[in-house]
């Protein structure tokens, strides 16, 4: 991963409501949630919504999928594994057993 896509991460999960529907994306698992139940879950208007999830699709976190009129979301395990492991790489002065635990969970990703 390069360092300019992992700071475009974590900057778009540097806001409580994008973290927490990130956060919600990642419980819901691969099949997502529509944008709809989001917001009824997180108690978040629409459009604000809307603004929250352009910031992690644009980011890479997120993917949207057009199903009928709904957009359902997801998270891109993918995306969230490959940036666990950028931070992890050269952790801990090169000790591979404080990091190999996340590490290995991370490359063998969730879900």
């Amino acid at each position: 991963m390069e360092t300019k896509a992992a700071l475009s991460q974590l900057s778009a999960l540097a806001q409580e409501n994008r973290l927490s529907v990130f956060r919600l994306l990642v419980k819901a698992g691969h099949d997502g949630l529509p944008a709809g139940d989001i917001a009824a879950a997180l108690s978040v208007p629409p459009n604000t919504l809307s603004a929250q999830l352009n910031i992690l699709s644009q980011s890479g976190l997120v993917t949207g999928q057009r199903q009928g009129r709904s957009i359902i979301y997801s998270a891109n395990f993918d995306a969230i594994s490959g940036l666990i492991v950028f931070l992890m790489e050269d952790c801990c002065e090169g000790r591979e057993d404080v990091c190999a635990p996340v590490l290995e969970m991370a490359r063998s990703a969730c879900c």
